[in-house]
C-alpha cells in the first residue's frame, strides 16, 4: 500500500481522535450528573434506500440498497450542551461502484460507500445574542448552494470547526466559522481524489437582515482546500457576495422570490488564476395546494491567465450540491465553459391525505447550457413524491439526464424510508 496514502490515513485518524476523544468524555459525564440539573436527549435516526442507475456508455447498471443509521446523544448543563452522534452505513444490495472499490467503467456512481464513524461531536456555549459551537457539526448557510451538510448522500458531510453566531440586535446576525477540517461524503475509507477528509485554513463569514422584503445577505467564503491530492489543490477559492431572499401575500397564495451574486477568484495554493460570477434569480408560487416556479441560475466560466482551465469556473466544493441542477449529478463540477440552468418546476401538495401528512407531487425541468460558446449540455426531468407517516417519511424520487454536448444519457430512481426519533 502507498506510503503517502497511510500517512494522510494516519493523519486523519490522529486529528480525528484528538477532537472526539474529550467529546466522548464529556458524553459519558453529562448524563451522570443530577437529573435536576441538565436535559438528555437521545438522538436517533435512520434510512433505508434503493438506488438504481442507468448510465449510457458503461456494461452495466448500479443497484444499491443502503441502511444508514445514526444515533447519539445530546445533554444540556445551563449554557452549555454537548452533543455525540455516530453514523453507519451498510450496503445490503452493493451492486454498484461507490467512488472507492471497484472499477470506475463498469458500472455508474452512487456515492454511498460502507462507512463506520463520528458524524457529530460538539460542545456548544449559548448566550442573549450569542451561539459558540466547537467541534465536529453541521453548518448550513441560506440555501446551501455554499455551504451545506449534503444531507441525500449516507455520510452525509461535517465540519470540524469554530463558530460563532451574535445577534447584535434584533433582525441582524453575524455567523462566522474557522473550519479546519471537511468530512466528505466518501466515508472513512476515503481517500485519493476522494478523501475522508479535506484538511485547511476556511473562514466562512455569512451577514443577514430581516428587511421588510425578505433576508438580505452578506458573505465571504475563504476555501482553502489545502490537499494536493483534491484536484491539486485547484478547488481553493475566496467568494464574496450578496443575497435576497423573501416572500409575500397575494390574497390567498405567497409569492417567494430569490436574487442572488457572487464573484469567485483563486484563493491560497490554487495554481489556477481566474475570475467567475454567479447568478441566480428564482421564483415560486403557492396557490395553497398547486405550486409553480422557475428559475435561471449561472456558475460561470473563469477569465484570466486560467481561462478555460480545469476548474477554472464558479466551484461550490461544500454545498449540498444534490439539491442543485437536477438530481443526476451530472455537473457536481462546473465544466471550465460554465453553466447556464434554466428550469421550472410545478407541483401539489396537501397538507393530509387520509392518514397520510406532508403528500406533495413534484415535477422540475432543467435545460443545461454553456456560459461560454453557447453550447448545449443537455436536459434533465425530475420527479418527486413523498408523504409523512408518523415518524416515517417515504420518497420515490426519478430523475432522467438527456445528453447534447457533455456526458451521456443517465436515469436513476430511488425509493426511500427515512424515520427519526
Amino acid at each position: 500500500m502507498d506510503s503517502a496514502f497511510l500517512r494522510d490515513t494516519d493523519a486523519v485518524r490522529t486529528r480525528s481522535m484528538r477532537l472526539t476523544a474529550p467529546l466522548l468524555a464529556l458524553a459519558t459525564v453529562l448524563p451522570a450528573l443530577p437529573a435536576a440539573a441538565q436535559t438528555v436527549t437521545p438522538l436517533a435516526e435512520a434510512r433505508l434506500r434503493y438506488e438504481h442507475v442507468e448510465q449510457d456508455g458503461l456494461p452495466q447498471d448500479s443497484d444499491a440498497v443502503t441502511v444508514r443509521l445514526r444515533t447519539g446523544v445530546q445533554a444540556a448543563i445551563g449554557r452549555f450542551s454537548g452533543l455525540v452522534q455516530a453514523q453507519g452505513n451498510l450496503a445490503i444490495l452493493p451492486d454498484y461502484f461507490d467512488g472507492l472499490h471497484g472499477p470506475a467503467t463498469l458500472r455508474p456512481l452512487i456515492a454511498d460507500p460502507d462507512s463506520v464513524a463520528i458524524y457529530r461531536a460538539q460542545v456548544r456555549y449559548a448566550a442573549p445574542g450569542v451561539v459558540i459551537t466547537a467541534g465536529r457539526q453541521v453548518i448550513q448557510l441560506d440555501d446551501e448552494r455554499f455551504v451545506g451538510a449534503a444531507a441525500f448522500r449516507n455520510n452525509g458531510q461535517t465540519f470540524d470547526a469554530v463558530r460563532t453566531e451574535i445577534t447584535a440586535m434584533p433582525g441582524l446576525k453575524a455567523d462566522v466559522s474557522y473550519v479546519w477540517s471537511v468530512r466528505t461524503v466518501n466515508g472513512i475509507e476515503g481517500r485519493g481524489a476522494r478523501p475522508t477528509a479535506i484538511g485547511g485554513n476556511t473562514v466562512l463569514a455569512n451577514l443577514g437582515w430581516e428587511s421588510p422584503i425578505g433576508k438580505v445577505t452578506g458573505f465571504a467564503y475563504l476555501i482553502d482546500e489545502d490537499e494536493a491530492a483534491v484536484q491539486g489543490y485547484r478547488l481553493s477559492s475566496q467568494t464574496y457576495g450578496g443575497r435576497l431572499a423573501g416572500a409575500q401575500p397575494l390574497g390567498t397564495a405567497k409569492l417567494a422570490y430569490q436574487l442572488s451574486y457572487a464573484r469567485q477568484s483563486d484563493y491560497h495554493r490554487n495554481p489556477n488564476k481566474y475570475a467567475a460570477d454567479y447568478w441566480l434569480a428564482d421564483l415560486s408560487l403557492d396557490l395553497n395546494g398547486p405550486k409553480v416556479g422557475g428559475g435561471y441560475e449561472v456558475l460561470g466560466a473563469g477569465r484570466g491567465a486560467s481561462a478555460g482551465a480545469t476548474y477554472a469556473s464558479f466551484q461550490t466544493p461544500f454545498s449540498a450540491i444534490f439539491k442543485f441542477q437536477g438530481w443526476a449529478d451530472k455537473l457536481t463540477t462546473t465544466p471550465a465553459d460554465g453553466i447556464r440552468d434554466a428550469y421550472a418546476s410545478a407541483g401539489w401538495g396537501w397538507k393530509q391525505i387520509g392518514t397520510l401528512k406532508a403528500v406533495s407531487l413534484t415535477a422540475v425541468y432543467h435545460r443545461f447550457d454553456s456560459d461560454r460558446l453557447s453550447r448545449r449540455y443537455g436536459d434533465e426531468l425530475n420527479l418527486l413524491a413523498s408523504a409523512k407517516l408518523g415518524k416515517t417519511t417515504a420518497s420515490l424520487r426519478y430523475a432522467d439526464y438527456r445528453a447534447d454536448r457533455l456526458f451521456t444519457d443517465t436515469q436513476k430512481l430511488w425509493m426511500q424510508l427515512d424515520w427519526a426519533l
